[in-house]
């Protein structure tokens, strides 16, 4: 029986989330897939994504490992790593290339130079930073929109819009120095809003357009999808602990104890419910318009049938579906995990590990560089229906 391991880790700002995912194929020659650990551990040395201090989280990503290799029982020696926080930010771009066979005939070196003259237009966005995705949102032969993949196609003129999804590279050094602090080796990195979106959506809501939004404790990172493909990521720098803090001006009370009134796990005429619930919808709807705002950049509001699907630690909060749904004017729900229950992961807080890990076991990784187009394609086909 032939199997293959993958680790995926997730720092978040709170905690540090690994899961150790198991592929094999039995003697019947079915594939299935087995979680065989998982690892939790308090975030520290973390701010808003950013790591501020290397050992502190290297500590923290010890912990988990040690968690995840007790219940595994295998060694964690390598992993595949989720970038998030506000240092994830998108460019976009036009490239264009002359087919270059006699019988004109599109072929998959024509994609690529397409797609390098769009990296190089825009190569002055990414300043201090480092691709991460590279995805191509259409493809026109002659100026006619292509519906998929335009090799054997046959034109004059190739162009491509492409999407880039960067992040600081200074950030993402330091991630990856903090997870090789702990012992293991960064074998590729995802940008945790696809790493989720792999998980908690289906390939019907991708294909007919909705938005992701995960609700961290300091950010809010959102990716929209339409026609299948991610064409936007956007983290905003707001999320679940500014409602303690708000909470915690209100009642001018302590943090600690305004999380308690947050979590609802203190009641009573101290705290009315009315106060609490208005303080806690009028920063919701805060974080909803900064949402709206990005998606009529994108010409997108009211316009994504699938709507708003909301996932993170701050997604209990409150009526949130309602409030979500009043201000975007679209269909809003809190995400599925769909995931074994005796899988040891309670809550779709866990996406971004576990899609990373069944990311690792696709191969189709930004390393070794492979076809773009068709890389991003094959990861996308093992979710649809």
């Amino acid at each position: 029986m032939t199997r293959r391991i993958a680790t995926g880790i997730d720092i978040g700002t709170h905690q540090v989330k690994l899961v150790v995912l198991e592929e094999f194929l039995d003697k019947k020659g079915v594939l299935s897939r087995k979680i065989l650990g998982t690892g939790i551990a308090e975030t520290k040395g973390v701010r808003h994504g950013y790591v501020v201090n290397k050992e502190e989280v290297a500590h923290s990503i010890r912990e988990a490992k040690h968690q995840a290799e007790a219940t595994a029982h295998v060694p964690i020696t390598s992993a595949f790593l989720a970038v998030g926080g506000i240092s994830l930010d998108e460019a976009r771009a036009t490239g264009n290339a002359i087919i270059s066979r006699a019988d004109q005939e599109v072929t998959q070196l024509d994609v690529d130079k397409a797609i390098a003259t769009a990296k190089e237009a825009a190569a002055p966005a990414f300043l201090n930073r480092r691709v991460l995705h590279t995805i191509p949102l259409e493809f026109r032969i002659d100026g006619s929109k292509v519906l998929g993949d335009p090799v054997h196609m046959k034109g004059v003129r190739l162009e491509v819009d492409c999407l880039f999804i960067t992040c600081l590279t200074q950030h993402d050094d330091a991630l990856a120095a903090a997870v090789e602090a702990a012992d293991i080796e960064v074998i590729d990195q995802m940008a945790a809003p696809l790493a989720s979106a792999s998980i908690l959506l289906d390939g019907e809501q991708r294909m007919k357009g909705c938005v992701l939004a995960n609700i961290g404790a300091e950010t809010i990172s959102i990716v929209v999808y339409d026609e299948g493909l991610p064409i936007s990521i956007k983290v905003f720098p707001m999320g679940s602990s500014h409602i303690t803090e708000d909470i915690a001006l209100g009642f001018r009370i302590s943090l600690e104890e305004a999380e308690r009134v947050k979590l609802q796990r203190l009641t009573g005429q101290m705290y009315p419910r009315k106060k609490v619930d208005d303080l806690i919808a009028t920063r919701l709807l805060a974080m909803f318009t900064l949402v709206e705002k990005h998606l009529k950049s994108l010409a997108r509001h009211h316009h994504l049938p699938a709507g708003i699907i909301i996932s993170g630690g701050g997604s209990g909060i409150g009526s949130i579906s309602d409030i979500a749904k009043d201000s975007l004017k679209l269909p809003a729900r809190l995400a599925e995990f769909r995931i074994s229950p005796d899988a040891k992961m309670r809550d779709a807080t866990w996406a971004v590990a576990y899609g990373l890990a069944r990311w690792g076991l696709t191969g189709e990784t930004n390393a070794p560089k492979k076809s773009v187009f068709m890389q991003l394609t094959k990861f996308f086909k093992q979710f649809l229906p």
